[in-house]
């Protein structure tokens, strides 16, 4: 009994750690069917488009938004946010890159970046690296994806 307390104690701390991720992959079902409602974006008909949407997008849009930009935006005194902890570097970067999408997507959908971006730089804040912000990237990016088709 007394292991199984303890096991069980070690995964509500392991858990709590990594409260930020859990609560993406949780919510992001949510984000996807909101998305599904709109069903403006094109299909997704090859394997380069593919690639792109789960890895290269991904990786660059997290090198440069949450590794430089918000990296540069902290380092200058923008730490510190008055939002659920959410810093003034993090709003300022996210708020960019729900405004980078404006060019491919409808007003709606680009403005729906917002969240999942904040959570993104919430994530490259709490681990201090911008790996774990890719791979949720990533994830988020597949959501998209049904039957071959961006949502």
């Amino acid at each position: 009994m007394a292991r199984a307390t303890a096991a069980l104690t070690a995964a509500a701390r392991a858990l709590g750690r990594h409260r930020l991720v859990v609560a993406g992959v949780l919510l992001a079902p949510a984000g996807w069917w909101l998305l599904a409602q709109q069903g403006r974006l094109p299909a997704v008909d090859d394997g380069w488009r593919l690639a792109c949407l789960l890895l290269l997008y991904p990786c660059l849009e997290e090198w440069c938004f949450r590794g430089g930009l918000q990296a540069w935006l902290a380092a200058r005194r923008w730490r510190a946010g008055p939002w659920f902890g959410i810093s003034i570097a993090n709003l300022l970067a996210s708020l960019l890159f729900a405004a980078a999408h404006l060019p491919t997507r409808p007003i709606a959908l680009a403005a729906a970046t917002l969240l999942p971006s904040l959570l993104l730089g919430a994530v490259k804040e709490r681990y201090g690296r911008i790996g774990p912000a890719i791979g949720l990237h990533a994830y988020f990016n597949a959501g998209l994806l049904v039957d071959g088709h961006l949502l």
